[in-house]
Order: C-alpha cells, then sequence, then structure tokens
C-alpha cells in the first residue's frame, strides 16, 4: 500500500521509514525539515517539504499522489519547550493535528497510526502503566496528545477512521543507516554517548530515589522495534480487521503501550555505554528535576496480544550498542 509518513526524515520516522520500505509498500514523507535531516532518506523515496498542519500543502499532496494510510511521527515534542511555550504546541499539535485529519477525511484517507507518547499518563499511581490508567498530563506535550487521541476516537465514530495510537516512554539506538541527532538533545542515551566523545560530564539528576541504585528508572524500547510495531499498526487498520473495527460500520481507536516490560535507571544506562564503548562516562551528580517520578514502565502485554509484538532487542547494552555503532560510523550525526 501507499504510505504517508510524516516526520519521515526525523530520527523516528526515517526508520519506520525503512521498515515499510523493506516491507515492499510505497512511501511518501511528509517533512518541514525543521528537526528531519535530508541525509536519513532513501534516495528512492518521495519527499514533500511542508507541514502537515498545512492544508495548502497537504490538499494538493492528496489529490496528486492518493494514499492508503498515513504514520503520523511529526509533532513537537519537548516537555521543556512546551512548558514555556503552551501556544505553539496547541497550535502545532493539536490545531495543526486537526486540520491534518480534516485533509484526510476529504481525501477519504481511513487508516492512521499515531506515535503518541506514555507522556498523556503524567505520573502514574501503579507501575507497570497499563492502558486503562488514569490520563493525567503534567506538561503541555503529553496533553496535545492525549487531546488528538481523543479527536482519534470520535473521527472513529464518525468518519469511520481507523487507527492506532502507540504510548512508548523512550526510545533509543539506531539502524544501520540512521540514528538519533538533535538540537538540543534531551534524550539519555545521546548524551552519554556525547559525553564519551568529547569527555564532557553528563548530569545525573537525582541519585536519592527510592530505587536499588537511586537513580530514575526509565523503559526503553529500541526504535527498530519501534518501527516495526508502526508496521504491525498499520495492518491493524486495513478495512474489516476486527482490532480496529467499531459498531456499526464505524472505525475503531486502538490504543497500545510500547516498552521491554522492566526499564533501567539511568546509572545502568551509563553502565551500559561504558561496557559498549570500552570507556569510562564522566559524570556530575545534579538534584531532582521537579516531574520525574522514580518509575516509569510500560506494560506491554497488550501489544503482545493485539499486535504480535515483541521487542527483539529488550537489554539496554545492545540497544546502545547500536547507537554507538551509528555514532561513529557517521562521526555522530548528518551532514544535511
Amino acid at each position: 500500500m501507499r504510505i504517508l509518513v510524516t516526520g519521515g526524515a526525523g530520527y523516528v520516522g526515517s526508520v519506520s521509514v525503512e521498515a515499510l520500505v523493506a516491507g515492499g509498500h510505497d512511501v511518501v514523507i511528509l517533512d518541514d525539515l525543521s528537526k528531519g535531516h535530508r541525509d536519513s532518506l532513501p534516495a528512492d523515496v518521495r519527499l514533500v517539504v511542508g507541514s502537515y498542519g498545512d492544508p495548502s500543502v497537504v490538499r494538493p499532496l492528496l489529490a496528486e499522489t492518493p494514499v492508503d494510510a498515513v504514520l503520523h511521527c511529526a509533532a513537537r515534542s519537548l516537555v521543556g519547550e512546551s512548558v514555556a511555550n503552551p501556544a505553539l504546541y496547541y497550535r502545532e499539535n493539536v490545531g495543526g493535528g486537526v486540520a491534518f485529519l480534516e485533509a484526510l477525511r476529504e481525501a477519504r484517507v481511513r487508516r492512521f497510526v499515531f506515535s503518541s507518547t506514555a507522556a498523556v499518563y503524567g505520573t502514574p499511581e501503579v507501575v507497570p502503566v497499563t492502558e486503562d490508567a488514569p490520563l493525567r498530563p503534567i506538561n503541555p506535550y503529553g496533553e496535545t496528545k492525549r487531546t488528538v487521541e481523543a479527536a482519534l476516537c470520535w473521527y472513529g465514530a464518525a468518519y469511520e477512521l481507523r487507527s492506532v495510537s502507540l504510548r512508548y516512554f523512550n526510545v533509543a539506538g539506531a539502524s544501520p543507516l540512521n540514528g538519533e541527532v538533535h538540537e538540543p538533545e534531551t534524550h539519555l542515551v545521546p548524551n552519554v554517548l556525547r559525553a564519551v566523545e568529547t569527555g564532557l560530564p553528563v548530569t545525573i539528576f537525582g541519585s536519592d530515589y527510592p530505587t536499588p541504585d537511586g537513580t530514575c528508572i526509565r523503559d526503553y524500547i529500541d526504535v527498530e522495534d519501534l518501527a516495526r510495531a508502526h508496521l504491525l499498526a498499520l495492518e491493524a487498520t486495513a478495512p474489516d480487521d476486527p482490532r480496529t473495527s467499531g459498531p456499526a460500520g464505524s472505525g475503531a481507536a486502538l490504543v497500545l503501550n510500547l516498552g521491554n516490560g522492566g526499564g533501567f535507571s539511568v546509572r545502568q544506562v551509563v553502565a551500559a555505554v561504558e561496557a559498549v564503548t570500552g570507556r569510562p562516562v564522566p559524570v556530575t551528580l545534579g538534584g531532582r528535576r521537579a516531574g520525574d517520578p522514580p518509575v516509569l514502565v510500560a506494560d506491554a502485554s497488550r501489544a503482545r496480544q493485539v499486535l504480535g509484538w515483541e521487542p527483539a532487542r529488550p537489554d539496554i547494552r545492545d540497544i546502545v550498542a547500536t547507537a554507538w555503532a551509528w555514532r561513529r560510523q557517521n562521526h555522530g550525526g548528518y551532514r544535511a
């Protein structure tokens, strides 16, 4: 099938594009390149430069190149930025998201996979957190993702849209072709690898949490495992697939967690980097960050049952090894 991937030049999007192309699908990428990289894209995949929230871009694209399904990876995704500038996040993630859904509705595109986030849960009362846990986002980023998820439910009931939203905490690692490069970089694994490369210390925020080694524990999934989940989720949106079928022919909005089932502490991530690189990681200890709970781990049993998805690379050392190999091969980044 022909699949439109928003944010397909970004970290998660580019690796997902690889998986879709390898699966024999025809892929079109829509990306404004504000965060993405041209060098991440296969030479034979069409790139349309523009915003998913701009109808003047999306409507002609869909008219000229009809698509069967959408993988929506593009979004503003920095928690701190969302707190400082919530208007930007509501304008782009929510306003742009609804404009995008409207353009898809007009073009009769009824298959949609949403790259969501476990930030919709906020600080869960029980871990591992299940999909039935209360949604209590503690920042605008998580709130905007929750709002789009809710829109997908109503679009399914009213307009026959079949959707799957995938919620996950942390993505890391790399494919042989694409890896993680953000500016600013806020994710732990690339920041620890950068500390190894530069000798500049990485800060551990809080070492007195009620965890075995005093540092926060987080769930990590490998980016290629996530890409495979995207492919499985797209298959679940097929017409008449019972997993996304609603009453009286309507579409249903399926929500699934992704995770490795255990989680790793900050110190375990640092130790994994030292084991993989054979080099010491310079660290400094800082105080706790506001809003950081001790443990965030997803219960991904529903994804296993519904999609047949299992993380192929659950060990943090294996995930780090792919990220390190990519950084060494590409000198830490992309050319463009």
